[in-house]
């Protein structure tokens, strides 16, 4: 792999990463397109390390606070107040995704990073990200959050294990038909990415790192997934604020229909 294929992923990681468009997915369909080397899944991963230095880095008061009130929990075993309740909604929210990576670990490997599953998954959750986005009451703030909406947007978030599906995409969407805001369902959605995400990075980095080591490419693409990923988190804080998810869901349903396309004429 290239300086600059290895700068390319980790800006599409970054990007899709935090935007419901799914990271998994232009990472399994770049090599795929442009016919590159397949980095593997284990370097995608590694990539994630980047996203998550992007999402504990813009959100670090918030992680200082929660971070605190673990502790409290620990300390006083009570949960008083809605700092400390955010904590184990987060928590019981992780869940679902960790048994899937569990269980399913082998699959997303090689059966699930097939393009024409991969398009077909883009488009599907495209489809129901538009129709939630325009029906749902979206009148609930994250103050409202109850254990059934962590377990329901947990389950979702496991459903990202399938490249083109989105983690972001899933947990939004699911977080939209609870009736959350749009800026509140992306702020839980980022939130929860960090302990799933710290969890793959630290059971796949050592060995991209036994096998690969430290090289030049592995540094550009996690350092580019970083900035990127800081930006897209940024960039779409502001626009949800006053704007739908329409223009990603359109993006997935361009996107998966052209890839099956392509599919269809490479045979």
């Amino acid at each position: 792999m290239t300086n600059f294929q290895a700068l390319i992923l980790g800006v599409l990681q970054g990007l899709a990463e935090f935007l419901p468009i799914s990271s998994s997915a232009h990472l399994a369909l770049a090599p795929w397109l442009f016919h590159w080397p397949e980095p593997g899944l284990g370097f995608d991963v590694a990539l994630h390390a980047g996203t998550l230095v992007a999402v504990l880095g813009y959100f670090r008061t918030e992680w200082a606070r929660l971070i605190a009130a673990a502790w409290n929990i620990v300390r006083t075993r009570r949960v008083k107040t809605d700092t400390e309740r955010r904590v184990l909604l987060l928590i019981v929210a992780t869940i679902p995704g960790g048994i899937a990576g569990v269980l399913l670990n082998d699959y997303a490997e090689t059966t699930f990073r097939a393009p024409a599953l991969i398009a077909t998954a883009m488009i599907v959750v495209g489809i129901v990200l538009w129709v939630v986005d325009r029906r749902a009451a979206q009148t609930r703030s994250l103050a409202t959050m109850r254990w059934t909406d962590a377990v329901l947007i947990g389950i979702a978030q496991a459903f990202a294990l399938l490249p083109g599906v989105s983690r972001s995409g899933a947990t939004i969407t699911a977080g939209l038909a609870d009736k959350f805001d749009r800026e509140s369902a992306a702020v839980f959605s980022f939130l929860m990415s960090m302990p799933i995400i710290a969890a793959a990075a630290a059971f796949k980095v050592p060995h991209v790192l036994r096998e690969q080591g430290v090289t030049g490419p592995l540094v550009i693409g996690v350092l580019a997934s970083a900035v990127s990923g800081w930006f897209a988190i940024s960039a779409l804080l502001r626009y949800v604020s006053h704007r739908t998810y329409g223009v990603f869901a359109i993006y997935r349903i361009v996107v998966g229909g052209a890839v099956l396309a392509l599919a269809l004429v490479r045979g």
